[in-house]
């Protein structure tokens, strides 16, 4: 049976809205949601990867595990393979990085992921959620993937491009996509070696590193778009949203 090993990278040093790991909703901060997200999927280990001891303190104290990295990654990527060498865990098959500021992230999304890495036998897979307006669409802050075919509930088709621009658009099969990625891990081993590529640095898109050098990611649906904290507007939201739910 497949093993899937769960990483989170997380780092005080948001550009946007620094500190954001460690922000309080129902008294608990956003990494620890997450962690409690991943771990609710029971699909393997969790761990968060962080440079900032006050993250590591802050996870462990709410019962989670995590490790402390370098401070000089590019990339959340990057990041993760460090994590995934220190911890030197035996026989994974399959490394997720779940990203650290999604704190509302369906545990139901992370499980079909899995699954559909492990039945394709894919070699990179993601997430997207149907675009809900043209606001979204308009909104540089939203990655959009296009896909070679209409994203369903059981299907996994190719990603085409990614994108932040709308005016690039002129596919119907377009998605906002959601920043959780699953590799094998000898495809994770390939792409952390490759050279940034213009297009990723120009888009600051990652994932367009892979595109660039021929590696397939594959696109799943996802129930509904979380809402990724990058601002203290995004805070205020999501933990109206979260808050409320109690």
């Amino acid at each position: 049976m497949a093993k899937t090993l769960i990483l989170i990278p997380s780092r005080m040093a948001a550009a946007r809205l620094p500190g954001k790991p460690l922000l309080k909703i129902n008294n608990l901060s956003i990494v620890s949601h997450v962690f409690k997200r991943a771990e609710e999927a029971n699909i393997g280990e969790v761990v968060v990867a962080t440079e900032d001891k006050e993250i590591l303190e802050d996870v462990l104290k709410n019962g989670g595990k995590a490790v402390l990295t370098g401070n000089n990654h590019k990339t959340g990527t990057d990041r993760i393979f460090e994590a995934f060498q220190k911890l030197n865990i035996k026989n994974i098959d399959y490394i997720l990085n779940l990203q650290g500021d999604e704190p509302n992230i369906d545990k139901n999304d992370i499980i079909n992921l899995n699954d559909l890495m492990i039945n394709s036998d894919s070699e990179v897979g993601t997430l997207a959620a149907i675009i809900q307006n043209d606001k979204m669409l308009n909104n540089k802050n939203v990655v959009k993937v296009i896909t070679e075919s209409k994203l369903e509930k059981n299907n996994f088709p190719i990603a085409l491009n990614f994108t932040r621009e709308s005016s690039l658009i002129n596919n119907k099969n377009i998605y906002h996509h959601i920043g959780i990625y699953s590799y094998k891990v000898n495809t994770l081993e390939k792409f952390v070696r490759l050279d940034q590529t213009d297009r990723e640095k120009q888009n600051k898109l990652e994932q367009l590193r892979a595109l660039d050098n021929k590696l397939k990611i594959n696109v799943a649906l996802a129930k509904s778009s979380p809402i990724g904290v990058d601002t203290e507007e995004d805070y205020l939201a999501i933990k109206k949203i979260m808050e409320y739910k109690i």
